[in-house]
Parts: structure tokens; sequence; C-alpha cells
């Protein structure tokens, strides 16, 4: 009867083992990433209660953005203390460090626990942002479309403020005969406010044009069609205006979103570090929470 011999595994050494404790930051990441999600729905929640679609109601602008800074900045601290306490608390310590390398290790757990967050939120943004650019670009397809069918008379037509602009231009009792006539008369007024708008001045010829289209078109004197171009190559200006100043506005806001965005993920990674090395304290030396053991007793 032969023997067999079982060879019993080899041991693995401190030396051989990897310092960086996977399992603990994939926890404390999940932790971290449950209470940004928590606290950002019910910040969303209270901001929404705190805004109003009519005006000089509500929250100011101003306010919101505060608010919502400070809050963005509560969530990411939060919740990657959280984590990284978890962390640190979980890590397995090699003893073969000074308490104050140890605490180094725990603290690097917290960051990697950080970054692994900001990936992971990345990803996240970076889809919402592909769903974001594929809604623009149908819906600039289809505005574009709707110029288009305005331009040629279509049936179809959208009621943008170009359209507006050239209605009230050739609006009058009496309709034109020639329907083909009328649209490419449309279309060439709609290009001269345009073109006048972005340029910021009416050329002289162009402005005795839809005089004499205006009157004609709307039965009017050349007088009163005068005056009407007038007002409506104002209102063009000002609505070119304030297309502008809300353009600059909503760039403003994002950059001073992008800087909050920043400095909120920036002091979370403090957080992360510092939680995390406080678990590492707390289980170094089994410290109890009271109430987070055995809470049935």
């Amino acid at each position: 009867m032969s023997d067999v011999i079982v060879s019993a595994p080899a041991a693995v050494s401190s030396e051989e083992r990897s310092y960086v404790d996977w399992p603990a930051i994939i926890a404390g990441t999940v932790v971290a990433s449950a209470i940004s999600l928590v606290l950002l729905t019910f910040g969303s929640a209270i901001g929404l209660s705190l805004t109003s679609a009519y005006e000089g109601t509500g929250i100011s602008l101003a306010g919101f953005a505060i608010a919502a800074a400070l809050w963005l900045v509560w969530v990411q601290v939060s919740g990657f203390f959280a984590g990284g306490y978890l962390t640190g608390r979980m890590r397995r310590r090699h003893y073969d460090a000074t308490e104050e390398e140890s605490d180094i290790r725990d603290g690097s757990h917290g960051l990697a626990v950080w970054g692994l967050g900001v990936l992971i939120g990345a990803l996240i943004a970076f889809s919402g942002l592909t769903a974001a650019v594929s809604t623009a670009t149908t819906a600039a397809s289809n505005m574009a479309a709707g110029a288009t069918a305005a331009a040629v008379g279509s049936a179809d037509d959208i009621a943008d403020s170009g359209a507006l602009m050239v209605d009230r231009l050739l609006r009058g009792g009496t309709p034109a005969s020639d329907t083909g006539s009328a649209a490419d008369q449309r279309s060439e007024v709609s290009r001269i406010l345009l073109s006048s708008v972005a340029s910021g001045a009416l050329d002289p010829a162009d402005r005795q044009y839809l005089v004499n289209v205006v009157a004609a078109r709307a039965g009017i004197p050349p007088e009163e069609a005068q005056q009407r171009v007038d007002e409506i190559y104002t209102q063009a200006q000002e609505l070119e205006s304030e297309t502008r100043a809300a353009a600059d506005r909503a760039r403003k806001i994002a950059v001073i979103a992008a800087f909050m965005t920043a400095a909120s993920l920036l002091i979370g990674g403090v957080g992360a570090y510092f939680g995390a090395v406080l678990g590492g304290n707390h289980r170094d030396k089994q410290v109890s929470v009271e109430g987070w053991y055995k809470p049935w007793r």
C-alpha cells in the first residue's frame, strides 16, 4: 500500500502580500456612492421646493447657487468621509510598520476610495452628457427643418421669433394674391433682418427695400411702413441682446459650477483621507461606537 503525501500550501509572508486591500476599498466606495446619492436626491427635493416658475417668487439665482454649492460640498465630504472610515476600519493591517506608517497606509486607502468614486461619477456624468448631446442634436435638426419649411412657405411653419417679426412687417388688410411671390419675399425679409442684426447695422438700401415691401404688402403709407420697419428692427436687436446676455449668464454659471465641483471633489478627497485614518485608529484601538453594535440589546 503506497502512502499518499499531501503537501501543505506554502505560507505567504508579509513581504509578499500586497498592502492594497481592494475589498475594503470597494466596500468604502459603495458606501460613499450610496450616501452621496441619497444626499443629492434629498438636496434636489429641497432645491425644487425653493424655486418657482413665476418671476419674483422663490429664492434668487445667486442664493440658489450658494445653497447648491454648500450642499454639494457637504455631500462630498459626508459621503467620502464615511466611505473612507469604513475602508480604514475594514483594512487588514500589516504589523510591519510604525503607527505613523500605518496611518499613511490607511489614508492612502481612503484616497483610493475617493479616486474610484470620482471615476465612477465621471463615467455616469459622461453617459448623461452623451444622452444630452444626442437630445440637443435632435432638437437642432428639428429646428433646422422647421426653418427650412418657413422659408418655402410650408403649412408646417414654426412660430419662432423670426417668423413672428416677419408677420408683423407684412401684416395688412389685403393679402398678396401670389403665394409663391409672398413666400419669396418672406424669405428675403428674414435674411435681411437676420443679417442686419448679426452685423449690428441695417444697410440703408435694405431698409428702403423693406419699407417698399411692407408698404406694398400691407397697403399702408410709406411713412407708416418706415416706422414699422424701425420698430421691428429695434425689437430684433433687443431679442439678440437678450439671447447673448442669456448665453453669457449660462457661461458664467457653468464656470462657477465647474470650479465648485472641482473644489468639492478636492475637499471630498481630504475627507476620505482623514476618515480612513480615523477608521484605522479605531480599528487598532478597537474603539466601539455606541449604538453601532448589537442595536437589539
